[in-house]
């Protein structure tokens, strides 16, 4: 599971036993459903308890997606994931399918990005080809086939994304 060319995103303790590596794609509901039904019960149960560290690999499934991860990028370690559970939260207002990226500028002048950071951020060649080429490992070598995908410890999770599957293969880590 190394890190593909960007630093690596995460929340939770560098030493914690167990590491889940997310892919997720912004613009995908699914991974927003899961970051508003799950995410908060895992954060609380298992990575701020310390025994969780997740990182988050942006997978994006179309050019909006990659867009708003670079936006999330460009606003630092500090509030990545703050944006990035904003973005999920209000998928539904931003996602649309017409003229969705003012849209998007509207939400990250929200997060205190002015409209000249938005442009360099949305055009950040370097970024924007880190972002794809952590794609291009996960599909290549991980067999990320869509999103969001979980790996628990390097093990692919393959039942649905509820906390009782997340608890099923984080439960034998935590014995062990």
């Amino acid at each position: 599971m190394a890190p593909g060319p960007l630093p690596e995103m995460s929340l939770g303790d560098p030493k914690a036993p167990i590491t889940i590596v997310e892919y997720a794609s912004m613009t995908c509901p699914h991974c927003a459903d899961f970051h508003k039904r799950v995410f908060p019960e895992l954060k609380t149960k298992y990575i701020d308890t310390g025994k969780v560290r997740l990182i988050f690999r942006e997978f994006p499934l179309d050019n909006l997606a990659a867009a708003v991860s670079e936006l999330a990028r460009c606003l630092g370690p500090m509030r990545y994931f703050a944006f990035v559970g904003t973005m999920f939260d209000r998928q539904d207002e931003w996602h649309t399918g017409e003229s969705d990226l003012p849209k998007v500028q509207d939400m990250a002048k929200q997060a205190g990005i002015n409209d000249d950071m938005f442009k360099k951020c949305v055009t950040d060649q370097k970024m924007l080809d880190g972002i794809k080429e952590t794609r291009k490992i996960a599909d290549e070598k991980f067999h990320v086939d869509s999103t969001p995908t979980f790996f628990v410890n390097g093990v692919k999770l393959k039942e649905g994304h509820d906390m009782s599957d997340f608890d099923a293969a984080i439960g034998p880590f935590l014995k062990g």
